[in-house]
């Protein structure tokens, strides 16, 4: 079956580029481009798309805005943002996005995403896109951590990474913040759901925020996060192939 996909690219360039990338493949049906995010909006509701790649800035409305109303749609579509800026990783994933493509695109790149989105697509034998209520991901959404000094309450979706150091736990969050905490990295692991993973034994991170693996040395692998700074934390050649599996969902 084909994946429909539409473009909302406001560079006359850009757009064609992608458009010629992807239609090279052979399982892509591409319906109408848009121009704006108004434009994105309207052909998204008359074609129905199931992937919507989607500049950031664009006239009108920026993709963002266009986003927040396209997850809204039922089926809602698999989004996939396009910039040629990174400071915008944050809010794209914090929307579901599946993937952050940065211009100028490359072809390789470009397919790894459509294998994500295919692969998103079959998962478990259903359609992803069909509104569901979603099981828990964390065990609270709210983790209360002792800095020392006082009691934080953090909210556990912008839990980014926690590193051991020294004789305390740093915990990033998404938002660009940190805190030493007295708690063990079992204890963080404990207190979390199971969208939290042991990729080494000084690191927790979270799953949800893991944007690619890169091949180290030895069997081991970098992973880089979905943050501004795309954060590499490190995974032990033991922990790799849990990784794996986790991240495709078996």
């Amino acid at each position: 079956m084909k994946l429909r996909i539409m473009i909302a690219e406001d560079e006359r360039l850009a757009r064609e580029e992608l458009i010629y990338l992807l239609s090279k493949e052979t399982d892509v049906e591409l319906v109408p481009s848009a121009a704006s995010g108004v434009e994105a909006l309207e052909l998204a509701r008359k074609h129905k798309p199931e992937v919507v790649f989607l500049d950031i800035e664009m006239p009108e409305m920026d993709g963002i805005q266009a986003a927040h109303r396209l997850v809204e749609m039922d089926p809602r579509p698999f989004l996939v943002f396009t910039t040629a800026y990174d400071q915008y990783a944050l809010e794209a994933f914090q929307l579901e996005a599946v993937d952050y493509l940065l211009k100028p695109y490359y072809e390789e790149r470009l397919r790894r995403t459509l294998e994500r989105i295919r692969g998103r697509k079959t998962e478990a034998g259903i359609d992803v896109r069909t509104k569901t209520t979603p099981g828990p991901l964390f065990k609270s959404g709210k983790l209360l951590v002792d800095d020392g000094a006082r009691m934080v309450v953090l909210e556990a979706e912008l839990f980014l990474y926690a590193v051991k150091e020294d004789k305390v736990t740093r915990i990033h969050m998404a938002d660009g913040r940190s805190y030493a905490a007295k708690q063990t990295l079992q204890e963080l692991e404990e207190r979390l759901g199971p969208s939290f993973f042991r990729p080494h034994r000084s690191y927790l991170v979270n799953l949800n925020y893991i944007y690619e693996l890169e091949p180290w040395f030895n069997g081991a692998y970098n992973a880089i996060l979905r943050d501004p700074n795309r954060t590499q934390i490190p995974v032990s050649r033991v922990a790799a192939k849990e990784m794996f599996r986790l991240l495709q969902g078996h």
